[in-house]
């Protein structure tokens, strides 16, 4: 007995013929039939049961009924309708044949019988009477067509028994369930599409039959072709799952990929995108595509593992002929479909060998080649195949592949626009940051640059910019927004910002220029959003003689701060306001930081981020920069970089930043005090001459020999300038950087020098001008106390001091 049948199957003779005719079961209700026992027949040729001698019939196809006369053990024959059906070989057992015959004596129910009078037989629908045992007992025309079989034969046979209704197994059980319940049941099979049939789906619904005692007697069943209406909603889940998944990023390649994936395996077997190249036309798609048409392969998909089926790879590109279907649906602007049988792809299949291959190797029968077009310019082609499916595409499967595919090519679209605009914004960006941060003697930086993964390049920006001194200023800002836009305000602020510091401005008085900079083009925008709306910045200047920074920043985060030997703390920075406010002050703070102290500037995307909540972003900075202590304490050469790139790791642990990031780390030097001399000047010119010869003496202490005459003169014209014109105290001193010798004369006037043109017979006016041409850049800046002039003159390489290791 079969499990879940729990009646008693004798009463249906049946028996299994293995494709070959060798008998392989033999059931009791057989050998009640025919006398012979299992151990008889089972092995041997079914041929040798029929009554006479003579060519058996040939089982082909799926399905065959006939009447046979039999050989009965007795000697006698036996007259018998059978009906047999084929079943494909699978992974467990080869092809057979179940052979079934009715139970003997099976008569139309008598009239009056709750069986018989069922009023459903007279339905135009497709029903089925079944009895208490699930044996088939009355069955109406509609019935009969379906199965292929008439009444009288199959009274009397199961469900499973009979065919003709898809997954018989399943039918069976559902309609015991109605049986042994008492309650109606609908269930929904699918048949699998043929060379001759397409697929098609059938709704079951069950019922019970019961007698005037209430008692059930049977199961009635009413089959529907719902293939229609299961196309429709399918069609209207795979238009929804297309709404949903294509176009989750705005990455073509990936967009193209979310297309492939939503048509296998629900419309097609194999699906390919292939994009015209932008690149070939300037980076844009071609106005008019001509052939033969070259083409990216951008994604594929198919049911089996690996698409095989595939001639080319992502990335890969190929030229497509004029007789292609991809190149004629380009050409024409329309979907091309195509069939292997009818001949449509011999001319394209013969020109191109490997790929008439895998069309023979995997079956393929049907293709479609869909023009992907959105806001009337042509983007490429999908190209969808079936081979597992045997089914043709339909009017309805291309205008399925024409909505998915026009839904798709808006998504693709607006991922090539923004990935052309993010390329431009980002080839702005890095046009205008710093290629490589200049070496100073004051610090040694490295910094890092990440875009926003989604919103793409910003505003961020960072530098590290030389003053006079050895002094160094570094500076870290973020305008608001992004694109193309943001790229170009951070040009002209970054612009700025070293055109004022070339002022040795104060952090506080620089950031109030800028402040007043973005209020101004702001307004000149018209305040339409077209120029800069606001930013950020963090401005420092580290002196590396006297080891003090001076920091100011407008509503910027505050800098970290890693000294030798101690945990990271954030500097207590007055906060200011964010630019572009206008009207409001700016403060500075100084600190003094000991030789070695790490200062790390950062933009708020490095911290912020939509999976932390609070400050874990900078409590999680903070736990980086404590674990590279010691290797940042090493000095090399390499230490910040590896820092910057953990720093990364750790924040960015997917490197898909919800803002852009921008980070710049520092290592300070301080000069040694034999690098540096100082003299108080008398305020009388006469004694210009001794201050000269100290100076020539100091520059001998320090091997300038060469350098010398020239310090000297540039010395003697600086310091009798400050006499002349400026207000004691007078104060010169000379820095040896490791290539530049720089002189500086301080004084208590707020006066700003100015080269002047000294006429033919004056006796003065030419001091600063024999400056500027003796020295490879001078300058003036104001301090607390007045101002100090500046020059800078070249070492000679053989008079160099020797580079730091760690530089």
């Amino acid at each position: 007995m079969s499990r879940g049948y729990p009646f008693d199957e004798a009463a249906t003779a049946r028996a299994v013929i293995a494709d070959d005719g060798t008998l392989l079961e033999w059931n009791e209700g057989a050998r009640r039939l025919l006398g012979h026992s299992a151990d008889a027949v089972l092995g041997r040729p079914a041929a040798g049961l029929l009554a006479y001698d003579g060519t058996a019939p040939v089982l082909s196809g799926g399905h065959w009924d006939g009447t046979l006369d039999l050989r009965h053990q007795d000697g006698r024959t036996v007259t018998v309708w059978l009906l047999a059906q084929h079943r494909p070989a699978d992974g467990t057992h080869g092809g057979d044949w179940l052979v079934v015959a009715p139970p003997p004596g099976t008569a139309p129910p008598l009239a009056g019988d709750p069986l018989a009078e069922a009023g459903l037989l007279q339905s135009p629908c497709a029903v089925a009477v079944y009895d208490d045992r699930l044996r088939l007992c009355r069955m109406n025309d509609a019935m009969a067509r379906i199965t292929g079989l008439p009444e009288e034969r199959v009274r009397g046979l199961r469900i499973t028994e009979t065919g003709g209704l898809p997954q018989p197994e399943e039918l069976e059980r559902s309609m015991l369930q109605v049986l042994t319940t008492g309650q109606r049941l609908d269930v929904r099979v699918h048949t699998c599409a043929t060379d001759g049939e397409p697929a098609r789906t059938w709704l079951a619904r069950m019922a019970p039959v019961t007698g005037p005692d209430g008692r059930v007697r049977g199961v009635v069943v009413a089959a529907h072709d719902v293939t229609e209406s299961d196309r429709a909603r399918q069609r209207l889940r795979l238009v929804n799952e297309a709404s949903i998944g294509i176009g989750t990023s705005l990455d073509v390649t990936r967009t193209a990929q979310e297309l492939a994936d939503v048509c296998v395996p629900v419309l097609a077997d194999f699906v390919t995108i292939d994009l015209l190249d932008p690149a070939e036309h300037g980076g844009e798609p071609p106005y008019r595509v001509v052939a033969p048409v070259p083409l990216r392969r951008a994604a594929h998909r198919s049911v089996l593992e690996g698409e095989p089926e595939a001639v080319a790879e992502p990335g890969g590109s190929e030229v497509y002929p004029e007789f292609s279907p991809q190149a004629a649906a380009l050409l024409t602007g329309r979907t091309v479909a195509a069939t292997v049988a009818a001949g449509d792809l011999d001319k394209w299949l013969a020109w191109s060998g490997e790929r008439g291959e895998r069309v023979r190797q995997f079956g393929i029968h049907a293709s479609l080649a869909v023009p992907i077009h959105a806001r009337g310019t042509t983007l490429g082609v999908a190209v969808l195949a079936r081979h597992r499916r045997r089914d043709p595409f339909t009017a309805d499967d291309v205008l399925l592949a024409e909505e998915i595919t026009a839904r798709a090519a808006v998504c693709l679209d607006n991922a090539r626009r923004y990935s052309r605009e993010r390329d431009t914004a980002l080839a702005l960006q890095r046009s205008l940051l710093p290629r490589r941060l200049p070496p100073t003697a004051a610090l040694e930086a490295t910094s890092r640059y990440l875009p926003a993964a989604r919103a793409g390049v910003g505003g961020d920006w960072f530098d590290v910019i030389p003053l006079s001194g050895t002094r160094v200023a570094m500076v870290v800002g973020d305008v608001v927004g992004h694109g193309v836009q943001a790229s170009a305000a951070m040009g002209r602020l970054r612009t700025a910002v070293r055109t004022l510091a070339d002022l040795d401005l104060a952090p506080d008085e620089l950031l109030t220029h800028l402040d007043d900079l973005v209020v101004r083009l702001y307004e000149e925008s018209g305040g339409d959003g077209g120029g800069e709306v606001g930013a950020t910045c963090l401005y420092a200047v580290y002196d590396p003689v006297s080891r003090r920074c001076s920091l100011a920043r407008a509503g910027h985060p505050p800098p970290v701060v890693l000294e030798p030997g101690e945990p990271p703390r954030e500097l207590d920075l007055p906060s200011g306001t964010p630019l572009g406010l206008g009207g409001l002050p700016f403060e500075s703070a100084e600190v003094e930081l000991p030789e070695g102290t790490v200062i790390a500037l950062y933009t708020d995307g490095l911290v912020a981020s939509r999976d932390r909540a609070g400050d874990r972003g900078r409590q999680l900075l903070f736990q980086v920069l404590g674990e590279e202590t010691r290797r940042l304490g090493e000095r090399c050469a390499h230490a910040l970089d590896a820092t910057c790139d953990r720093v990364l790791a750790a924040l960015l642990p997917r490197g898909d930043a919800a803002d852009d990031v921008a980070l710049l780390l520092a290592r300070t030097h301080a000069l040694p005090a034999g690098q540096v001399a100082a003299w108080d000047v008398p305020d009388d010119p006469a004694l210009v001459a001794p201050v000269r010869r100290e100076v020539g003496e100091q520059l001998e202490r320090w091997a300038l020999s060469e350098a010398a005459f020239t310090a000297e003169l540039v010395v003697s014209e600086l310091v009798t300038n400050a006499i002349r014109y400026g207000s004691q105290p007078v104060r010169l001193r000379l820095i040896h950087d490791m290539d530049r010798l720089i002189c500086e004369v301080s004084d208590a006037s707020h006066t700003a020098p100015h080269l002047r043109r000294a006429k033919t017979f004056d006796e003065g006016g030419r001091g600063l001008l024999l400056v500027a041409q003796l020295t490879q850049r001078w300058g003036s800046r104001h301090t607390a106390e007045g101002k100090t002039i500046w020059a800078e003159l070249t070492v000679p390489e053989d008079e160099r001091r020797p580079q730091r290791d760690d530089q």
